[in-house]
């Protein structure tokens, strides 16, 4: 594999039981790229050890007087020259490209699991680990495994070397063969405590990564409530405790490169010492005594190796372990996809964990009052259940409730457990891809990816809804004109360019955005959690009638407690503690079910008995016509939004719904009212 030829079409099926098993597993899927580096390594690092056998041919040439063996030595000189550096250019060739392809291998298989797992990867393994893993982490499995096979050379060339020394000069030779194998292993006992030393000095960093990324993530918030400062005092002791770490591990890295310098001294010295009373009993000659002193001084270069690997493995064992971890996170209900499917199932959308039924064609609003619970559902209907299980009791087979168009159990089908059923068909035994094509998730904190609008909006669909319609339909009219105003030389909105996450946009603006993306895709069945959440009465009002128009006849989920958007749907379902409860159209429940009118207008529950009066009020509130499509809804005259009225104001009967034929004084005198009410 060279490196023009990544990615790699198949990166494998890594084995993540265990760190060391998933470097075994890299290690065997370079086996071409490590024999290479093997080879060269070897003619690099034989070359550079045979210099000082023609050094000490050449010497005892000169002291027998003897020009053969002069040119002899010359040209096996220039024989181990030629080998040294075509060895170590090509050694370093096959090593950085061991190196890339090994964490190209990594980064793929981290890139795959992540597409694998969608949401549920940063509920289980922090935001800022998955960044570690992907960047810091890949760097150093990479460098072990690239270290691997220029090690093995180094440890070939030194056993070699050893046995030369033996045949060559048994005197002294024994005496560096017995040495180099202490030098080699005297570093082992400091080994696990630098190893400990280096997991501490990496899991700070991670933390400290995580508490960075975090940080970013909520700046508009941090710097919105002026805690700024605060997370800035976190973030520099965090830093100082990654200092604190690197300065411990750097001492004991630094000790161990001491004892690799000492011990070949002592070796040098010892040889040295032992060759001239050999020499001066006429045991050696003089060019064998410079033979295998120039042997053990060349002999320090590979030694090198044993430290530099040591360190390597040191350092990407725990890489390699968190990288294991997160590769072998699985999703919670994962069949492999045991269906055999042509096309995207499609049909009514069925949930019998709940008793949930989203008819196809039709716009199915659901009050759910734990934004949590809903969430977990959300992703349950897209055939991605959380970790923990769906998060809801086991459903009674049907929906429930005083509303119309009740849920029956010939939905269900042939279904499996509470897999969610599409048409009959279990999500969960669909192919995730197919799965993912037939249904669509929009969470309520969608991502934006940096780019140009025309890149955010290049996502797969049908061809069926075009750019334009789905902005539209998203009012994203103003959101254009920041983009475009914010962009230099982007004449057309689809050219402007988009920040990191959108953090130059509002939080209304970034979930416009993401909606319009999502109606441009056109998925069989579409489902959103709280798409508006973020965004003024006015402007919701008309993205309700927007989604309704762009999606008649398509099948649309929503999760909402908003009175604009409940108002616009077909029917509306409210789940409670894990089950449907009842079924109906936005007033019909208002007026009848109390739980429902708790969630929607934020006031708490009333027992029934004391409930009657507030109905009677309520009945005649909501008597009026509430036509949320027209230009007379106005926005809250209150600065920051509806979000920050009390809860009474935001009731389907209270100012979300004011006429602009009210005037401003009347709704500054319902507010004072329901102010000194709260």
């Amino acid at each position: 594999m060279q490196i023009q030829d990544l990615p790699y079409a198949d990166p494998g099926v890594p084995d993540a039981r265990s760190g060391p098993r998933f470097l075994w597993w890299l290690f065997r899927n370079q086996l071409d790229g490590q024999v290479k580096a093997l080879a060269w390594g070897l003619l690099h690092f034989l070359s550079v050890s045979a210099l000082p056998f023609c050094v000490g041919v050449a010497v005892q040439g000169v002291v027998d007087r003897s020009g053969s063996r002069l040119a002899l030595a010359g040209g096996l000189l220039a024989l181990c020259c030629a080998g040294s550096a075509l060895g170590d250019a090509f050694l370093h060739r096959a090593a950085v490209t061991n190196w890339i392809t090994a964490a190209a291998r990594v980064q793929q298989v981290l890139a795959r699991k992540a597409a694998h797992l969608g949401s549920a990867l940063t509920r289980r393994v922090a935001a800022g680990e998955v960044v570690a893993v992907s960047t810091g982490d890949v760097e150093k499995i990479g460098w072990f495994v690239e270290a691997l096979s220029r090690f093995t050379a180094a440890a070939v060339t030194i056993v070699v070397v050893c046995v030369g020394l033996v045949i060559y000069q048994p005197a002294l030779g024994v005496v560096v063969a017995a040495g180099l194998p202490v030098l080699a292993l005297a570093v082992l006992p400091l080994l696990p405590r630098a190893t400990r030393r280096a997991d501490v000095q990496r899991e700070k960093a991670g933390r400290a990564t995580e508490l960075a990324s975090d940080t970013v993530a909520g700046l508009r918030v941090l710097r919105g409530i002026g805690g700024e400062e605060l997370f800035l005092d976190r973030y520099r002791a965090a830093s100082q405790e990654v200092r604190h770490a690197a300065v411990r591990s750097a001492r004991m890295w630094s000790l161990i490169s001491a004892i690799q310098v000492l011990l070949p001294g002592l070796l040098l010295i010892t040889v040295v010492w032992y060759g001239v009373h050999l020499a001066g009993a006429g045991r050696i000659g003089v060019g064998e005594l410079v033979a295998v002193y120039s042997s053990v001084m060349i002999l320090t270069y590979p030694l090198r190796h044993f430290e530099e690997i040591a360190m390597a493995y040191s350092f990407s064992r725990p890489s390699a372990r968190r990288a294991a971890k997160v590769l072998s996170l699985e999703r919670a209900t994962d069949t492999g996809g045991t269906l055999i499917v042509t096309e995207p199932p499609s049909g009514d959308l069925y949930d019998p964990a709940t008793g949930l039924l989203a008819p196809a064609g039709r716009l199915t609003a659901v009050v759910c009052g734990d934004p949590d619970a809903a969430g977990r559902l959300a992703e349950r209907l897209g055939g991605h259940p959380s970790e923990n299980g769906s998060g809801t009791r086991s459903g009674k087979g049907s929906e429930q409730g005083s509303g119309k168009g009740s849920g029956t159990r010939s939905a269900q089908g042939s279904g499996k457990g509470d897999s969610v059923l599409l048409g009959g068909v279990p999500l969960d035994e669909v192919p995730l891809d197919t799965a993912r094509t037939a249904v669509l998730v929009q969470d309520k904190d969608p991502v934006l990816l940096s780019g140009t609008l025309r890149d955010l909006l290049d996502v797969p669909r049908s061809g069926a809804v075009g750019a334009e319609p789905a902005l539209a339909a998203a009012q994203c009219e103003d959101v254009l004109a920041a983009l475009v105003q914010g962009s230099l030389g982007a004449a057309d909105p689809m050219d402007a360019r988009i920040t990191e996450r959108g953090r130059s946009l509002s939080g209304g603006q970034r979930q416009r955005l993401a909606l319009a993306r999502s109606l441009v895709t056109d998925p069989e069945v579409l489902v959103l959690d709280e798409p508006t959440s973020a965004v003024d009465s006015h402007t919701e009002a008309r993205i309700a009638h927007g989604i309704r128009e762009l999606r008649a006849g398509r099948t649309t989920v929503v999760f909402t407690s908003s009175p604009l958007l409940l108002d616009r749907a077909d029917r509306v379902v409210l789940v409670h503690e894990g089950e449907v409860v009842a079924v109906g159209v936005h007033r019909e429940l208002l007026d009848s079910e109390p739980r429902y009118r708790a969630v929607v207008t934020r006031e708490p529950d009333e027992d029934p008995d004391t409930s009657q009066d507030r109905d009677t009020r309520q009945d005649r509130d909501t008597s009026q016509d509430r036509d949320t499509s027209q230009e007379g809804v106005r926005p809250s005259p209150v600065p920051g939004g509806r979000d920050r009225l009390p809860a009474a104001a935001r009731a389907g009967s209270g100012l979300d719904d004011v006429r602009a034929g009210s005037g401003l004084d009347d709704v500054m005198k319902e507010l004072e009212e329901i102010e000194e009410s709260a």
